[in-house]
């Protein structure tokens, strides 16, 4: 059950506080699923929606949650507290969408507005990429969290410039056809979501991070091996109800596009998509230094995702 943003003032043994930084839609399945069956192995799991990555990161920072789902790299180089990341869930599949009144390409963007998911997000940090890939500067940058939300500001004509994933760009090409521009993004392997936490959380409370992480992964190889699987799971779980059952066909074009692309990730990620993070987040200019002296462990520990490699196998 999806449980509102007001957090619990402490958590037993057992417990696990998710802090989700983002409005839970098609592309969430995955890991909503995956935390449902970690609840049917034991682990008391309540879902704290904040809409905004970068609370849901301090929630985390602050001990209102034990878990965050993001990205964290400008956080943990940051902040004094020791936040790992511990499994990747995605990678990035976001696209730039403009109004082709205004904007037709990257460089009609210079020093003009747009709208990101939220501050420190990878849809913030792909539209900062591609603005210093093109030579241009962009203007004010608006958080608007939820990429359905985004999509219906650009269909309302409130934004004209954004991005948005798979699902509401779909959306968008099939109720205002040839309004839109998307614009082109080079091949980014760097993570969309992640599970984060404190390293004393992930020491002090290995057997249910390891429960989530194998779910985790589980889950995700399901989805890509049967696209259809997520409106099973969906159905099952009885996710996203306020969608209707019109939303399924959506939801298996949705995964049938997510696998194909090969975007969910089968193991977790660790330290190759550490270094792919490292690459990108620097470009983007969200961490600092030299990605090839950016060690592995001062971001991620892999300590559960070896258990769960080691378990499951490696895909």
């Amino acid at each position: 059950m999806i449980m509102g943003a007001a957090a619990t003032a402490s958590a037993f043994a057992g417990d696990m506080r998710i802090a989700f930084g983002d409005l839970p839609g098609i592309e969430s399945i995955q890991t909503l699923a995956a935390i449902e069956r970690a609840k049917e192995r034991g682990v008391n799991v309540e879902l704290i929606i904040l809409n905004d990555e970068d609370l849901a990161a301090q929630a985390v920072v602050g001990g209102q949650a034990d878990v965050g789902i993001g990205a964290p790299y400008t956080l943990i180089q940051k902040v004094g507290v020791p936040i790992r990341v511990f499994a990747q869930i995605s990678t990035l599949r976001f696209f730039p969408v403009v109004n082709s009144e205004f904007y037709k390409t990257w460089k009609d963007l210079d020093g003009q507005d747009i709208a990101v998911q939220a501050r420190g997000s990878g849809t913030e940090a792909v539209m900062l990429l591609m603005a210093k890939n093109h030579g241009i500067t962009l203007g004010k940058i608006s958080y608007v969290p939820g990429s359905e939300v985004r999509r219906n500001a650009l269909l309302q004509g409130t934004i004209k410039a954004s991005i948005v994933d798979a699902a509401n760009r779909r959306a968008i090409e099939s109720e205002a056809p040839g309004k839109f521009v998307v614009l082109p993004v080079e091949n980014l392997k760097a993570t969309d979501e992640a599970v984060f936490a404190t390293a004393d959380y992930l020491k002090n409370n290995a057997a249910d991070v390891d429960i989530l992480v194998e779910e985790l992964l589980k889950t995700a190889r399901e989805i890509t091996a049967n696209p259809a699987a997520a409106v099973e799971l969906r159905h099952k779980y009885k996710l996203l109800a306020d969608l209707g059952a019109e939303a399924d066909s959506e939801i298996t074009e949705y995964y049938k596009e997510t696998a194909e692309a090969g975007a969910l990730a089968l193991n977790g990620g660790g330290a190759d998509a550490a270094a792919d993070d490292f690459a990108f987040f620097s470009l983007a200019g969200q961490i600092e230094g030299d990605p090839a002296t950016l060690k592995v462990e001062q971001f991620w520990d892999v300590s559960a995702l070896d258990r769960a490699i080691a378990k499951l196998g490696a895909k």
